[in-house]
């Protein structure tokens, strides 16, 4: 690893006084060195963890516990068992950029008086070809696809660029990790819920009742994903983001009949 200082890995260093965690990573600061696990390994002794190199890092970071190749680094499924120790700021920095690539950097960049950040109208407004499309859902029907694609299940990114109508993620709910404009995932999704919007709607007629009853469903359902699947395989009807967009859509048809009175 590098000796020249770089002002992003020196400036996270030096918010580890005693330890943070940053995505899945607990980093413990001990004497000038960092101590690196899996949080949910943090009570672990030592001797328990495997010691990991540099190249390990970046290898275990590729998949999950059941080998399913992992596109979205900040998704709650990094691999546990592992220990790695840092001698300095620049060795922590790039064992972090291993785990989660260009994290420290977006991290870095949102501390500045103007950090860049791309909401979405100005994202999609500049999509061209088949991506295009994406600009067609208003407000509403964006920040739903939103809340559903970025839901803290699927990624611990902390949204800070919005669209109208949708607030920024409160630092409670995801990591330290900060996404500072849309990803090519939710791109793909937002294209795929306007073509879902497309379809001919059917005219089912559900009682409050029967929508509680999909709803807990599917909860259900999305706490059991299917093994396999493909993240943005937006085109399978069990995709784990499609159902957590129904899950809103019906949570919103509930919330409207809520005030009605029951027989």
């Amino acid at each position: 690893m590098g000796d020249t200082a770089n002002p992003a890995y020196q400036a996270f260093a030096e918010l580890v006084v005693t330890d943070v965690v940053f995505g899945q990573v607990r980093i413990r600061s001990e004497d000038s060195r960092f101590v690196l696990c899996h949080d949910a390994d943090s009570l672990k002794n030592p001797e328990q963890l495997k010691a990991v190199d540099p190249t390990a890092l970046r290898t275990l970071s590729q998949n999950t516990a059941v080998g399913a190749y992992r596109p979205i680094k900040a998704a709650p499924d990094l691999i546990d068992g592992w220990r790695f120790v840092a001698s300095g700021a620049n060795a922590l920095g790039e064992a972090l950029d291993r785990l989660y690539p260009g994290a420290i950097a977006d991290w870095f960049a949102l501390q500045s008086d103007d950090p860049p950040i791309t909401h979405y109208r100005q994202y999609t407004n500049r999509q061209t070809g088949m991506y295009r499309i994406t600009t067609m859902l208003d407000d509403a029907q964006a920040a739903g696809m939103i809340r559903a694609c970025c839901d803290a299940r699927f990624c611990l990114k902390r949204r800070h660029w919005t669209v109208d109508g949708l607030a920024a993620d409160p630092p409670e709910t995801k990591s330290l990790i900060p996404c500072l404009e849309p990803c090519a995932v939710l791109l793909e999704f937002a294209r795929r819920t306007v073509r879902m919007n497309q379809e001919p709607k059917s005219n089912l007629e559900l009682s409050k009742s029967e929508l509680a009853t999909i709803a807990e469903a599917l909860e259900s359902s999305s706490e059991s994903p299917t093994p396999g699947d493909r993240v943005a395989d937006f085109n399978s009807p069990r995709n784990p983001r499609r159902v957590q967009l129904l899950k809103e859509r019906i949570s919103q048809a509930l919330a409207s009949l809520r005030e009605e009175p029951e027989e």
